[in-house]
């Protein structure tokens, strides 16, 4: 077997998927040369030593630390010191190899190629692969100013809470609008946590903030109009994205390919006080990606079955007349990033091809 083919076969194993795909083989082929493909199917999604890579590639270990760092140093997979220790792993297609290399902002013409390639295989079959499964992996989270105080709001739906919490967090530029390039919304807004933070931080890909810096980001994303998305879990964040409907891989899972799970909605959703609304209309005309808000006469009216529960029509409404209330039957959060990514491999039946790589 080819061994991009190989490769393509092992990715499809994660949750992300990987779907087979001419144009995905073209990708792979622009990320890896054939020298690290050959070293990259003996990998795991689990961090290993350079000497265990080695010694399942039969190569040295000093071949192997070359090819590994030239791969971690395109972002193509992940790499991690623990005690003084480099350790190496694949990464998915999303979040990982579609996002990472355009995380600088830079578009060469390299670049450009590529994002055009992704942005066929989204079409193609990446999309649908990604977003059309029982379990999402993305939820929404609802702007801070959209909730008032007497809002009960659970720790991992309080953005500003994520930011107050974290540990290490990096900045980088949205993937999707870089490759897309469909609008003028901001692009350094991409708020990394943890390792991922680091490693990118590490590789020139994001620049490490301080959490003042990131709610900054916040703010500027929701002056913006962007929505804010998270991994689909209650521990902690890989990352908050501030998404935009045109270019964003996981929004137009919806908007284009209309798969109703394409992300997880808030637990929340928009609805007006009639007596407040004076007719505008910036809730319907601006602020609303998905068509949930829409005039009725002189009033606006709220499909809650649309409502993403996002919160921009409440934050952009000058007459206070829009405001989030609890969603009625909201099923529950998985707990953690590792409970929801089981619920999708057991969906998508790749499971056990998963655990293999990862026991290597």
């Amino acid at each position: 077997m080819d061994m991009y083919e190989k490769l393509q076969e092992m990715l499809d194993t994660h949750p992300s998927s990987a779907p087979r795909s001419e144009t995905f083989q073209e990708i792979l082929r622009m990320l890896f040369t054939p020298d690290e493909v050959a070293l990259a199917v003996h990998m795991s999604f689990k961090p290993k030593a350079v000497e265990d890579i080695a010694r399942s590639a039969s190569v040295t270990s000093e071949r192997a630390a070359g090819l590994l760092e030239a791969m971690a140093s395109k972002v193509v997979i992940f790499s991690l010191n623990k005690n003084g220790k480099m350790l190496y792993a694949l990464i998915p297609t999303i979040p990982g190899l579609f996002e990472f290399p355009f995380m600088k902002g830079e578009l060469t013409p390299e670049l450009k190629k590529l994002g055009n390639l992704w942005e066929q295989y989204h079409h193609e079959a990446l999309g649908n692969a990604f977003s059309g499964k029982p379990t999402p992996q993305i939820r929404i989270i609802p702007i801070s100013t959209s909730l008032d105080a007497t809002t009960n709001v659970h720790p991992y739906e309080e953005v500003k809470k994520l930011i107050g919490d974290a540990g290490y967090l990096g900045l980088a530029h949205c993937a999707c609008r870089v490759s897309v390039g469909k609008c003028d919304a901001p692009w350094e807004v991409c708020i990394i946590f943890g390792s991922h933070a680091k490693f990118l931080v590490e590789r020139g890909y994001a620049r490490e903030v301080t959490k003042e810096q990131a709610l900054e980001a916040l703010l500027i994303s929701e002056q913006a109009g962007l929505v804010h998305t998270s991994n689909n879990s209650a521990d902690k964040p890989v990352v908050i994205c501030n998404c935009c409907p045109c270019c964003c891989t996981v929004l137009r899972g919806l908007t284009q390919l209309n798969n109703p799970n394409a992300f997880s909605k808030s637990r929340f959703e928009a609805r007006v006080i009639g007596e407040r609304c004076t007719g505008c209309g910036l809730c319907a005309d601006e602020r609303c990606f998905f068509g949930a808000v829409s005039m009725s006469g002189d009033k606006a009216s709220v499909d809650a079955g649309r409502c993403v529960g996002c919160g921009l029509c409440v934050t952009a409404c000058p007459a206070e007349a829009m405001v989030m209330a609890e969603r009625p039957g909201f099923p529950e959060v998985p707990a953690t990033a590792q409970e929801m990514l089981l619920k999708v491999m057991q969906e998508r039946g790749t499971l056990e091809r998963f655990m293999e790589i990862m026991q290597r």
